[in-house]
C-alpha cells in the first residue's frame, strides 16, 4: 500500500528537528532509519500530518569512548555499532545481539537509536541494554535528561521519552573482559525471537562471579531475569552448574501467547536458552 500523504522536513542539528516537533506536535513522527514506521505507514496503521526524518544530523552518529563507558549516537546504524571495535571490547553483548538482528539490509538502514525508541518487545536491541544497565540520554526543549535501561521501557511500545523529546545518545557502561551470548529462537531466519536471552558473564577462575542476563518476548518491556543472575553468582561454570540457575529465568515474567507458542512454552524456552546463552558467555559452549 502506499503511505497516506504527509510534509516532509529533515532538520540537520537536533535544536531544528525539537523546533519542528514543538510546531506540529501530535500531527509529527519522527523517523529515523525508518525499518519499523515506514511499514506501519505503509498498512496506513499511522498516517502522521508531518515525518520529521532525524537522517541529516550527522551529530547523532558515531561511537565515542567517554571513559567508564561508551556513547553510542542515536542514528548510528545497527551494522556501525556491531562492527566497531569499541562496541566489541567494551559491550560484547551489543555485537553479539546485533549479529542476530534481522538482515542484513536492515542492519544498514535501521539505526541503534530507533529500534530502542520503538520498543517492540521482540526487538533484539532491548533485553542487550537493559541487561548492561545502559542509560539513554534524551533532549528535549529544557535540555538533556538521562534515563536508566530500568526505567525507559515502559510498557508495550511505550518508553520513558516525552512527546516533546528526542533520543540523542546510549550510554553503555565497560564491561571489560566479559563474556557475551545472544541466544534467539526463531521458527523463521531473520524473524522477531519468539523468546531470546542475552547473557553477560563474568568469570573467576572456573566459577561464575557474576551474571547479567535480558529477555526478550517475555513480557511487554525487556526483562532482567534478577532470579537466574542471583543463583548464578559463585556456582561453577558447568551444565550442572548452570542448570538449577537458569531454570529460574522465567520468574516473574508474563510472556504472550500466540501463534508462535503459548505463554508455558515461552516460559520453558527461556530456561532452555539461559542455560545455552550463560554457557556459551562463560565459553562453555
Amino acid at each position: 500500500m502506499i503511505p497516506a500523504a504527509f510534509e516532509y522536513v529533515a532538520p540537520t542539528s537536533v535544536e531544528e528537528a525539537l523546533a519542528a516537533l514543538a510546531e506540529h506536535g501530535d500531527d509529527a513522527k519522527i523517523i529515523a532509519g525508518g525499518q519499523s514506521l515506514l511499514p506501519v505507514l505503509r498498512m496506513r496503521l499511522n498516517a502522521p500530518e508531518w515525518v520529521i526524518d532525524l537522517g541529516r544530523i550527522d551529530a547523532l552518529r558515531g561511537v565515542r569512548d567517554a571513559g567508564d563507558h561508551l556513547a553510542i549516537g542515536a542514528m548510528t546504524t545497527h551494522h556501525d555499532v556491531g562492527q566497531d571495535p569499541l562496541v566489541h571490547e567494551h559491550a560484547l553483548l551489543i555485537s553479539k545481539a546485533i549479529t542476530h538482528l534481522a538482515d542484513a539490509q536492515v542492519r544498514h538502514r535501521g539505526t541503534f537509536g530507533g529500534a530502542l525508541a520503538h520498543a517492540d518487545p521482540a526487538g533484539d536491541l532491548g533485553a542487550p541494554a537493559l541487561a548492561l544497565d545502559a542509560t539513554f540520554v534524551v533532549q528535549g526543549p529544557g535540555g538533556t535528561r538521562e534515563i536508566a535501561a530500568a526505567d525507559f521501557f515502559v510498557d508495550l511500545f511505550e518508553t520513558a521519552i516525552s512527546d516533546d523529546e528526542i533520543l540523542v545518545a546510549v550510554h553503555v557502561p565497560k564491561y571489560d573482559g566479559w563474556g557475551a551470548a545472544y541466544e534467539k529462537f526463531v521458527r523463521i531466519a531473520h524473524q522477531w525471537p519468539i523468546v531470546a536471552v542475552a547473557a553477560a558473564v563474568r568469570l573467576d577462575g572456573d566459577a561464575i562471579a557474576e551474571a547479567r542476563i535480558g529477555l526478550t518476548n517475555m513480557g511487554s518491556t525487556p526483562v532482567r531475569a534478577r532470579a537466574a543472575e542471583a543463583a548464578l553468582a559463585g556456582v561453577p561454570a558447568t551444565e550442572e552448574g548452570v542448570a538449577a540457575a537458569a531454570a529460574l529465568a522465567a520468574e516473574g515474567t508474563s510472556p504472550p501467547s500466540d501463534l508462535n507458542g503459548d505463554a508455558d512454552y515461552r516460559r520453558h524456552l527461556a530456561t532452555v536458552l539461559t542455560r545455552r546463552a550463560v554457557l556459551a558467555a562463560a565459553g562453555r559452549g
